[in-house]
C-alpha cells in the first residue's frame, strides 16, 4: 500500500507541493514514478507568482 501524505498536493503531472511552517513558503517535488521515469534533474522552470 502507497504511503501518500495527508499534506501534499498533486498535479497531473506527478509534481508535489507542501506548505511549511512559514506562510508564504512552499516545498516542491516530484513522485517516485516520476523520479525513475526522469533520473537525474538537472533543470527545473516554475511557474510565476499567481500562474
Amino acid at each position: 500500500m502507497s504511503n501518500i501524505p495527508n499534506e501534499l498536493k498533486y498535479t497531473s503531472e506527478h509534481e508535489w507541493v507542501a506548505p511549511t511552517s512559514k506562510a508564504s513558503v512552499f516545498r516542491v517535488g516530484i513522485t517516485d514514478f516520476a523520479q525513475g521515469a526522469l533520473g537525474d534533474i538537472v533543470y527545473i522552470q516554475l511557474p510565476k507568482i499567481g500562474d
